[in-house]
């Protein structure tokens, strides 16, 4: 499988807030989501409510877009990626295990009422300057 780099990897384990957009009808639409990450299946797990509007939104146009980033004041310190993927409840084989990693990271949430979704990954772009400024790497799936 065509993985993103182990720097780029790292970067998203430590973090745990993904900004997700979506979009109908040319109506973009942005929301915060705490996400966990598979790396095996390079793909992001978050729960949402199914009558948010980036619910719904991806459920007619599941063509998303994301960031995660370092928030940072010294710019020689500056990450974060910019993401595309898909998202999509995820199939009933794999929800045991996406559960299992989401509650691993966030145990609170066992006590939410939402579903599981899954961002697979298709194109990221790491921003960090700690490698010289403006430094940008590169990720696609290849299929």
């Amino acid at each position: 499988m065509n993985r993103p780099q182990k720097r780029i990897i790292r970067f998203i384990k430590k973090h745990h807030v993904l900004t997700l957009a979506t979009s109908y009808e040319n109506i973009p639409w942005c929301a915060n989501c705490f996400y966990a990450y598979l790396e095996d299946e390079n793909c992001f797990v978050f729960t949402s409510d199914n009558d948010t509007k980036h619910a719904k939104d991806a459920v007619i146009n599941p063509s998303v877009a994301g960031s995660v980033v370092l928030e940072t004041r010294y710019v020689g310190k500056i990450q974060g990626i910019q993401f595309r993927g898909e998202m999509k409840l995820p199939k009933k084989n794999f929800l045991p295990e996406i559960k299992k990693a989401y509650l691993k990271r966030f145990p609170y949430a066992i006590f939410a009422n939402t579903n599981l979704w899954v961002l697979k990954i298709n194109y990221l772009k790491m921003t960090d300057n700690r490698l010289g400024f403006g430094k940008k790497l590169i990720w696609q799936d290849v299929v």
